[in-house]
């Protein structure tokens, strides 16, 4: 399927109620070729109106969110778990989810991008449960926010909703800080070329996770990374977490010594 039978679908679909409330189902839209999609909860009434994505006071929020992190919306896919709006912004029921959720699991197929950034409890938790992630309950749910997740094939990054600093100004800082993860996603460690855990992966000594999450990955939280940025002494054998791996230690020894 080519993602243009996929929009025709969704324009068309009464696979629930919500097609009786709505003015437009309301298709994902961006680079088709992007590393990033973004997934929303559902459409404002604008968007409903306009039938585009975030062109209402939330898409204002996510678009000077986006510009401190150095990212714009031609860089990105953005699309929603649910493609018709709720009716007085209620929550979304859970035949409405399995209903619609068709579509979003076509789109990530289609699009294929390395990072899904679910945006709020409802996206977030969808995204959890389809990559078997284990879902926080709801009192520690936000713990999750800004924190790169792997599994599978895709990297997760869950985002709150920008709607949030509409209710909540004074969480901007918060948000600026969580949403310039986008940025760093973008592009690799700038010291992976040189960096041992390269080395150490490509002779297979090192798992995977451990250059997804941080080489190309969340590089910024790396240990490894501000170090180096700082000028600090670090052994090779150190982990992007920080912590010491004395089977690494002994390998680089036992070179030595040859």
């Amino acid at each position: 399927m080519k993602i243009e039978e996929l929009n025709k679908q969704i324009k068309e679909c009464k696979r629930c109620r919500l097609y009786k409330t709505r003015r437009n189902a309301i298709c994902g839209e961006g680079n088709l070729n992007a590393k990033i999609m973004l997934i929303a909860q559902a459409p404002g009434e604008k968007e409903d109106k306009e039938g585009r994505m975030f062109v209402g006071p939330s898409g204002k929020v996510l678009d000077e969110l986006l510009s401190s992190a150095g990212v714009s919306r031609k860089e990105i896919y953005m699309t929603n778990l649910i493609k018709c709006m709720l009716p007085k912004y209620r929550k979304p029921k859970e035949d409405e989810i399995k209903a619609c959720s068709y579509y979003l699991n076509e789109e990530i197929k289609l699009i294929n991008p390395e990072v899904l950034v679910p945006l709020g409890y409802y996206a977030t938790r969808y995204i959890f449960e389809k990559y078997g992630i284990l879902l926080p309950s709801k009192e520690e749910f936000s713990s999750v926010f800004g924190k790169l997740f792997l599994a599978k094939d895709k990297k997760i990054l869950p985002l709150p909703h920008p709607a949030t600093l509409l209710f909540n100004p004074e969480l901007k800082p918060d948000l600026i800080k969580s949403y310039g993860k986008l940025g760093v996603l973008l592009t690799d460690c700038k010291w992976y070329p040189v960096c041992p855990m390269r080395r150490f992966y490509e002779e297979g000594k090192l798992d995977k996770k451990w250059i997804e999450l941080y080489c190309k990955g969340d590089w910024e939280s790396c240990v490894r990374y501000q170090m180096e940025e700082e000028g600090k002494v670090h052994p090779d054998w150190m982990l992007p977490d920080g912590s010491l791996n004395e089977k690494l230690r002994k390998e680089i020894k036992h070179k030595d010594h040859l």
